[in-house]
């Protein structure tokens, strides 16, 4: 299906789902994407495209000048902005969301789940008697984790783009510091006992 805007023609790609609402998307291509129900026909697909032209028109613009693709988890999302959604939800590889506030809202929520259930875990591992440090989440420009001696570790909010394992590596890294407070072989060597292959996660960190 072709769908003509300012005199220029772009593919429409129609997704069937037992979706309530039709969503429309632009991906990298710049193709037109579709979401909607089994039971929706092409001729409201095209009624709604006509309807929403202006506003398609201006999400091919943005999408031509940024790139709009989400990071959450080691994998990418692009993303669709509708009043109609009550809740910030994944469906494959999209994330629908109310506006980028409650994007914001959400992605921050998650971030603080997911690094207080991966400490809770990792530090169950240790077989060192070390203290169990509370957990402060922040952006920091220049590094990943920092450990304080005065028992707690601070970590990065951007590691939420990364995947499980480059999470459990610096949690692994700044617990091991309350056994070795140094980057020392000792140090390296916790590191290793608890992430064997720790450097392959350093090295996507490290970009």
């Amino acid at each position: 299906m072709k769908f003509k805007i300012d005199g220029k023609e772009y593919n429409v790609i129609i997704i069937k789902k037992r979706n309530k609402n039709t969503y429309v998307r632009i991906d990298e291509s710049l193709s037109i994407i579709v979401t909607t129900n089994y039971l929706t026909p092409k001729y409201k697909i095209n009624k709604i495209l006509l309807d929403n032209i202006d506003k398609i028109s201006k999400m091919i613009s943005k999408k031509e000048k940024i790139d709009n693709n989400f990071y959450y988890l080691g994998q990418k999302y692009d993303i669709i902005i509708n009043n109609n959604i009550n809740s910030t939800f994944i469906d494959d590889n999209v994330i629908y969301t109310k506006n980028e506030t409650e994007l914001n809202k959400w992605l921050k929520n998650q971030t603080k789940k997911i690094f207080k259930e991966r400490l809770d875990l990792i530090y169950k591992s240790f077989n060192e008697n070390i203290i169990y440090p509370d957990l402060k989440i922040r952006n920091m420009k220049s590094r990943w984790g920092v450990c304080n001696k005065k028992g707690y570790i601070t970590l990065n909010n951007n590691l939420i783009k990364y995947n499980i394992s480059e999470i459990d590596y610096v949690i692994v890294h700044e617990l091991s510091h309350y056994v070795h407070f140094d980057h020392s072989k000792e140090f390296w060597n916790t590191v290793s006992k608890y992430f064997p292959d720790y450097k392959k996660s350093k090295k996507v960190l490290n970009g």
